[in-house]
């Protein structure tokens, strides 16, 4: 089994100072690094995912720092940028194309939101036949707000990984993936 580590839009945006700041992004932004880094060191498949929005969106507009993937996270020379339009990171991209031609059939995932890009790529790797593990400590969610009730960024994030790891994924953490 060939596996890569896709790491889904861990971008500016999504920290404070940024147009949509997540709860501990910083947080998730460093166990992602963790495993970003035993996965170089391994010479194992990296695949980077950068969701871009049009000029009338609120965040990960082109040309704004805020579209740009988190310093803590940046691709190094030669690894895979997939840039995208919608939730799901296969939607409308050649990210199946790539992963099926590199022989990759185990993905790794890390990214943000919980409640969103990651969401929906897991269901549809999942869907794809792909295994899936995900690292639900370098995942991320934000505070919303349903029925007039506010729902705290961490209920979100774990009511999202409850879910993927009923049926779509294996969760874990990162220490798991890095103390091999």
């Amino acid at each position: 089994m060939a596996r890569a580590l896709l790491i889904i839009d861990i971008q500016n945006d999504y920290f404070p100072g940024g147009a949509f700041p997540l709860v501990e992004p910083d947080a998730a932004a460093a166990n992602a690094a963790r495993v970003l880094e035993a996965f170089r060191d391994g010479g194992e498949a990296i695949v980077h995912v950068q969701h871009l929005s049009g000029p009338e969106d609120p965040f990960f507009v082109p040309g704004t720092p805020g579209v740009e993937i988190h310093a803590s996270v940046a691709p190094a020379e030669g690894e895979l940028i997939v840039q995208k339009k919608e939730p799901n990171s296969f939607l409308g991209t050649e990210l199946e194309a790539e992963l099926r031609a590199s022989g990759t059939d185990e993905l790794v995932v890390a990214g943000m939101m919980s409640s969103m890009c990651v969401d929906a790529t897991v269901r549809a790797a999942s869907d794809l036949g792909f295994t899936v593990q995900l690292v639900h400590d370098a995942c991320a969610a934000p505070n919303l707000e349903f029925g007039g009730q506010a729902i705290p960024g961490a209920a979100v994030h774990g009511a999202f990984m409850a879910a993927l790891g009923s049926a779509y994924a294996t969760v874990v953490d990162a220490e798991s993936l890095t103390d091999r």
